[in-house]
């Protein structure tokens, strides 16, 4: 270790110096990090005296020695941390000395909750290089362990059950550690030292390989046997249950087209793209083109879902039925030693080099963690499960991101990054906010910090509210939060709305509108302490507004305290409601005839629609019954792509949108050619300027009739809503003198869209805000909740 070492190592002959002794306090994630044998290894070093421990407020220890090498001691704590340290704050205060010699790790200490600060947990964090070298060293005794981990990597978040972190307080407590683990773990100077999750094939976790019997899934292999019959299975085309980090996956053979949609049959997922798990950047490579930002997200700790842009005439690894329709493939690397031997070690037999790799689950449900429950709700969708014997105190799905415009653009949230704090720009009172239905990821916060659960899912089925509970109290807990106070959306019909008014329990329970939670989020992440107004351009498929419209399409004038509506996409008829999300065509046929355009046949819309449907739709409208008004500027995507032909019935949330993306993308990104009208709101409307979609449809319908194709449709189209969003944010600082731009909701996944929003209003000179930290779509929603409805009052 590098830095100043003690003085009186240094020069002996120096006169005595003056001794102090301090006790520190380190707040932040420094637990599970190796943070004490750190601390252990820099005292020692500087010659210094005393000790250090676990607490629940993080970890405290004292310091005893020359004044300026315990000086140069508390600044280093900082400045050196472990690499999964994250270093909040370190307060220390002289006490009188002790004396004594050499500094002692003591056990961890239950330190009760009257403690200022609270001890931050790490996320799970992919295996690090010494641990896969050691994996595939047959001299080393952890030679193909498939739980090899060390301080620097391995499972956190999900096997800790209490505070302080101790293996005590960990899923490996039922696992105790052999005499040659327990010597690396009492050993200050080992990687291993203190690193709760360690094990080795003595004393660790146990692999076991279930396959299908008469009476039910029935062990067949343990151990070496059972990864190899995985491979074997999976080699041969068959759809294997691997338990992971935060549940099970279901993996088969990417290259396998008959295994990807037997896979696809059994989930009943439709065209929604798989994720798949390639053994190696190379491997990556011919798949897709990799940037320098996507490589080092791919190769870094958090070892997310990363949606690249896949080659075209490539080598068949990935069978077509993959990623269906999509422009996009989404990758990820190994994170796990036990991904790692699944792909395979140098010299193991051949096996696929990609995987699919989706969550463990029946469509519409949250991810598989339990053991009995995946051999009975995974029954029919795997052949075989590959399972292993440490529990999981809780599901945490994979992450997906991807780069737009050189910046991550976080689609979900999950493993890797929860349940790290986001640091808050005012303090907020001990509160739950409940987020959305669809993508929930909730929030627990206290002070200056909000901690963002991993990824639950969408709200409509018994078994996601079940999680949503567990998951509660299990973050609640880790972030010593008891909340006072809980946020909901104002739908009247969110289920996760109606469980914070089952569990307040007396506590108030505040709502706020939907668009205006997502542009506070977008202020939220970038530090604004809501003194001053932002224009919010918020676009996504559907928020509950204060009209009883269906909004989605607005420009609000926004700060933590309330919002304006400034603009909004015209309303058009939502006819049937769901029916028409599930069926662009509906949206396509409802957009034209409120743009006075007829229905003829030649247009892709109408002949995906029936006459005899036709005909009740028609009547439909023309009676208003069941068509909710809508602004939706994701139910415009939707109609757009319908009408070009792209996506007629989706099977997945955002389908439609993420095709014509696609289609965009083939048509050389956003082009010129469309645009939108804009005219005056109406009185009592509220608003200062409606966009008329109008004339980008009626442009469309020439095209198309022209011969047109999709790709150019799709890029003219996002060059409209482009060119609409510079317009509406520059009529708004006209008339108000902002200039900093929130871009936020679900349509902001977009990255082609985003890209191009984000360079014109730069380009205008605009300071534009956009999602890094939490996703734009609803699961940030809750960050936005919390910020309007959990402030402390500052007057």
């Amino acid at each position: 270790m590098s830095g100043p070492v003690s003085t009186r190592a240094a020069n002996p002959a120096a006169p005595p110096a003056t001794c102090e002794r301090r006790h520190v306090l380190v707040c932040g994630v420094v637990q599970g990090v190796g943070f004490r044998p750190f601390v252990y290894a820099l005292a020692t070093g500087l010659g210094l005296t005393g000790w250090v421990t676990n607490t629940a407020e993080g970890v405290s220890l004292e310091v005893e020695g020359p004044a300026e090498d315990v000086a140069a001691f508390c600044e280093r704590l900082a400045s050196d941390a472990p690499p999964l340290a994250v270093v909040e704050s370190v307060r220390h205060r002289p006490v009188p000395a002790a004396g004594g010699s050499g500094f002692t790790i003591r056990p961890s200490a239950d330190s009760g909750s009257g403690g200022p600060g609270r001890t931050l947990v790490s996320p799970d964090m992919a295996t690090c290089d010494a641990c896969l070298a050691e994996l595939a060293d047959p001299a080393d005794r952890r030679y193909r362990h498939p739980f090899i981990s060390c301080t620097h990597c391995g499972p956190r978040f999900t096997v800790v059950t209490g505070l302080p972190y101790d293996r005590a307080r960990t899923t490996m407590a039922g696992f105790p550690l052999c005499a040659d683990c327990a010597r690396e773990y009492e050993d200050p100077a080992d990687r291993r030292f203190h690193a709760q999750p360690v094990a080795c094939h003595a004393c660790g976790p146990r692999l076991s390989l279930l396959r299908h019997a008469s009476g039910g899934p029935a062990l067949t292999a343990s151990g070496e046997g059972a990864l190899a019959e995985a491979r074997r299975l999976l080699a041969a085309g068959a759809v294997v249950a691997v338990k992971g980090l935060g549940g099970y996956h279901l993996a088969c053979d990417a290259s396998d087209a008959t295994a990807v949609a037997v896979l696809r049959a059994r989930k009943s997922r439709g065209a929604k793209p798989f994720a798949v798990m390639a053994g190696s950047l190379e491997t990556v490579e011919r798949l897709a083109f990799v940037g320098s930002e996507e490589r080092e997200l791919l190769l870094g700790q958090r070892r997310p879902i990363v949606l690249l842009r896949r080659r075209e005439g490539g080598e068949p690894l990935v069978a077509d039925g993959v990623a269906p329709g999509s422009s996009e493939l989404g990758v990820l690397m190994p994170y796990t030693p036990l991904h790692h031997l699944l792909l395979g070690l140098p010299g193991d037999p051949p096996g696929p080099p990609v995987l699919v790799m989706t969550s463990g689950n029946r469509s519409g449900e949250p991810i598989v963690t339990d053991d009995k429950d995946a051999l009975s709700r995974l029954d029919g969708l795997a052949d075989a499960w590959l399972t292993h014997d440490r529990p999981l105190r809780v599901a945490c799905d994979d992450s997906v991101v991807r780069v737009c415009a050189g910046r991550v653009l976080p689609v979900r949230r999950s493993r890797g990054y929860a349940p790290l704090p986001v640091a808050l720009p005012v303090p907020v009172e001990p509160a739950l906010a409940v987020g959305g239905d669809l993508k929930n990821a909730f929030c627990v916060a206290e002070g200056g910090y909000a901690w963002l659960s991993a990824h639950i899912g969408d709200m409509d089925e018994l078994a996601t509210l079940t999680a949503f509970e567990t998951a509660v109290g299990h973050l609640s807990e880790l972030a010593s939060v008891t909340p006072r106070v809980l946020v909901a959306d104002r739908h009247p019909g969110y289920r996760s709305g109606q469980w914070a008014e089952r569990h307040a329990g007396g506590r108030p329970v505040r709502r706020v509108q939907h668009h205006h939670a997502h542009v506070a989020s977008a202020m939220a992440e970038h530090g604004l302490d809501g003194s001053a107004p932002v224009i919010g351009v918020a676009f996504d498929g559907t928020g509950y507004g204060d009209d009883g419209a269906v909004w989605g399409g607005e420009v609000l004038l926004a700060d933590y305290d309330g919002f304006r509506r400034f603009g909004r996409l015209a309303y058009v008829p939502l006819p049937g409601g769901d029916a028409a999300v599930r069926n662009p065509y509906r949206m396509a046929l409802s957009h034209l005839r409120a743009a006075g355009l007829p229905w003829s046949d030649e247009l892709p819309c109408a002949a995906a629609c029936s006459a005899g449907e036709r005909r009740l739709l028609e009547r439909q409208l023309t009676r208003g019954v069941a068509c909710v008004p809508t602004s939706s500027m994701g139910r415009l995507f939707d109609a757009v792509a319908s009408l070009a032909g792209v996506c007629h019935r989706v099977e997945y949330e955002a389908q439609a949108a993420m095709e014509l993306e696609s289609a965009a993308v083939a048509g050389g990104g956003p082009a010129d050619g469309y645009r939108f009208g804009l005219v005056p709101g109406g009185p009592g409307d509220g608003v200062e300027l409606v966009a008329d979609p109008a004339p980008v449809l009626a442009a469309a319908v020439r095209d198309i009739r022209a011969g047109a194709g999709a790709p150019v449709v799709a890029a003219r189209f996002h060059g409209a809503v482009t060119w609409l969003v510079g317009e509406l944010c520059r009529a708004a600082r006209d008339r108000t003198g902002l200039t900093t731009v929130a871009l936020t909701g679900g349509v902001f996944c977009n990255a082609l869209l985003t890209a191009g929003c984000t360079e014109l209003l730069e380009r205008d000179g605009f300071t534009v805000l956009r999602h890094h930290v939490v996703p734009p779509n609803d699961g940030g929603l809750a960050l936005g909740q919390l910020m309007v409805a959990a402030r402390v009052a500052t007057n």
